[in-house]
Order: C-alpha cells, then structure tokens, then sequence
C-alpha cells in the first residue's frame, strides 16, 4: 500500500501534470489555428475592453440576463466553482505537498474551512445532478458522460472528506482520492471540463464579435 502510495504521489502525479498541462496548451492551439482559418473575421473586431467586459460579467453571479432568469442556479453554479478551485489550491494538506516537492506554497484555509466549503461543494453537486435529472429542457441535451464528469469532479472531494475524517478504511480512501484527482485532472483538457481555460477565450471572442463589431452587449 505505502509503495502504490509513493507510486500515485510521485511518478504517476508527474505523468498527470504533464498530461494535464501539455493537453491544455495543445487544445489551445489546436482551437487557436482553427479560428485563425475558419473565424479570421473575429480578429478585425478584437476590442481588450469588450473582451474583459464579456469575461468579467459572466465571471460574477446574475451578471448576465441568461444568469438572472435563472438565480438559484445561478448562485449555486457560482459557489460550487468557488469551492472547486479554492479547496484544493488553499487546503493545508495540499500546501505542505507543495512545500515538500518546491519549497514554497500558498496560504492556507484553516482546516475547518476547508470542511465546509467541501460540504458545500458536495451540496452544489448533488443540486446540480438533480437538476439535470428533473428539468426537461436540461436533461434532453445531458449525455450519460455529463453524469460521469459531474461525479467524477465531486469524488476527489468525497474521498478527500472520508479520509481527513478517517471514515471507512484510511488507506483506501487516500489512495482513492489520489487515484480520482489524477483521473480529473488527465480528463480536462480532453472534456467540458477544458472550459477552465476555454471560458476566457470563448467570452472574448463572443465579446469581439458583439461588442467590438456590433456594439451590443454579450452578456
């Protein structure tokens, strides 16, 4: 156990970054090349402000007409994102890794924070499988992968939770947290979930082609 351990923790979470990181930068510039073929016209209307405008109002809860008409889930959309990112970047846990493998690391959430905002996420998640399941206009466009990311972005989390609280066996569950981050983390540049980076482009250039040529506003 301790061998698969420093295997998951060592040569395998190198492999993930590498994958994660490389598959990232290559679907960018994948996309970048077909834009610049099929979509040229987006680069004579490129505005920094309508760009940032576009960004920054879907970046804040009800701040587009689309968010509004839908505020809960709005809120809880925006939540969970928050927990998503911040929990595992400010865990302590997390940090003291990050110390040991580069000697530095970020401030860190005290551990009952930590807690709440995992619970809170796990909360999110089941609102937003839920969701999925009972309104028509969202469940006819959800594949069965859907379910599976949306599992699959909540497991690190749950394991994560049982093994800090010792609940079930210890070990297991580490070693399960460990195996269902890199999981998550190989998955994003190759799903949906590339749009942690592909949201920023995609409101740009949705704020390039509105605001920057037509003049009206993309949120």
């Amino acid at each position: 156990m301790d061998g698969l351990y420093v295997f998951l923790t060592g040569p395998a979470l190198w492999i993930t970054f590498i994958i994660f990181i490389g598959g990232l930068i290559l679907r960018l510039a994948y996309l970048f090349g077909l834009s610049r073929e099929r979509d040229r016209v987006f680069y004579n209307h490129m505005s920094f402000s309508w760009a940032m405008k576009s960004i920054l109002h879907w970046l804040i809860p009800w701040g587009s007409v689309s968010l509004r008409l839908q505020p809960v889930f709005s809120l809880v959309f925006f939540v969970f994102h928050v927990c998503l990112l911040g929990v595992p970047l400010f865990l302590l846990a997390h940090n003291m890794l990050w110390e040991e493998a580069f000697g530095f690391g970020l401030w860190s959430l005290p551990d009952v924070w930590a807690d709440i905002l995992t619970v809170i996420l796990i909360g999110c998640a089941i609102f937003l499988f839920v969701r999925r399941l009972v309104r028509l206009e969202v469940r006819i466009l959800t594949t069965l992968w859907d379910y599976t990311v949306l599992v699959l972005t909540t497991l690190p989390f749950v394991t994560g939770f049982l093994a800090y609280h010792q609940q079930g066996p210890y070990e297991v569950m580490l070693l399960l947290h460990v195996v269902f981050a890199e999981i998550l983390l190989i998955v994003i540049p190759f799903s949906k979930l590339g749009h942690i980076i592909l949201f920023f482009f995609t409101r740009a250039f949705i704020g390039f082609e509105m605001g920057g040529r037509r003049g009206a506003r993309p949120w």
